[in-house]
């Protein structure tokens, strides 16, 4: 069994795992008893009252977080070359197609988003059993297969990010740093949980949003009270 260090104790006393706190009170806590001495994420976990398994209430989107995540990321954009001058422009990290393919099939996926235009998709079914379990498969859905390069590339630098619930109805993404402020970090939680609300489906019965926590990479988890969004 591992041993608890004293800092992370320390932290675990401040926090009451009975109790549900409002949001500005949750991301202060959140960053009072983080132990990391790096500039940790901020995760949010959201269990859903949703069953994944029917295609309707198997809930993906996007959303673009008022101040961002806090990481700056790394974006591939696969395109024929009438694209490539666009992509560049943008911002995108890397561009091309055929040489990227095959640099993904040897193993390469040392990207946080890749953008797809919908005259390539043929070519990159052919690594999608690669790209899915990382989560890096261009969708419509979330906006990565798309014709206006430009803006998919400028949207994900300003901090579009993309979500979609687990086989247990969770969903986790990351909504900033431990740098932020409490402020920042609320903002970003609110954007998150609306986005979610408005993407109920209308097949969910019962409670939606069973249980909602926030924690850094290395602090317990903080449970939000849903009345405080």
């Amino acid at each position: 069994m591992a041993k608890i260090s004293k800092k992370r104790k320390e932290a675990d006393g401040k926090v009451d795992v009975r109790i549900f706190y409002p949001v500005l009170e949750v991301v202060t806590l959140v960053k009072e008893v983080n132990t990391a001495k790096f500039n940790a994420s901020v995760d949010l976990h959201v269990r859903l009252g949703v069953d994944p398994r029917k295609a309707d209430q198997a809930i993906r989107g996007t959303v673009t977080l008022p101040n961002g995540t806090g990481k700056v990321k790394t974006v591939l954009v696969l395109c024929n070359p009438d694209k490539v001058a666009e992509a560049k422009e943008a911002g995108a990290d890397h561009v091309g197609l055929d040489d990227y393919i095959t640099q993904i099939k040897n193993g390469w996926t040392d990207v946080d988003v890749i953008i797809a235009t919908p005259d390539v998709m043929a070519k990159i079914g052919q690594i999608g059993r690669i790209l899915g379990p990382r989560n890096l498969m261009p969708n419509p859905k979330t906006g990565t297969v798309t014709t206006d390069v430009a803006g998919a590339v400028n949207d994900v630098k300003k901090g579009k990010i993309s979500f979609r619930v687990d086989k247990f109805g969770i969903i986790h993404t990351t909504v900033g740093r431990v740098s932020f402020t409490p402020e920042q970090l609320a903002q970003n939680v609110r954007e998150m949980l609306t986005t979610l609300e408005r993407m109920k489906p209308s097949t969910a019965k019962g409670i939606y949003m069973r249980s909602i926590a926030l924690a850094s990479t290395m602090s317990p988890g903080i449970k939000i009270d849903p009345k405080s969004i």
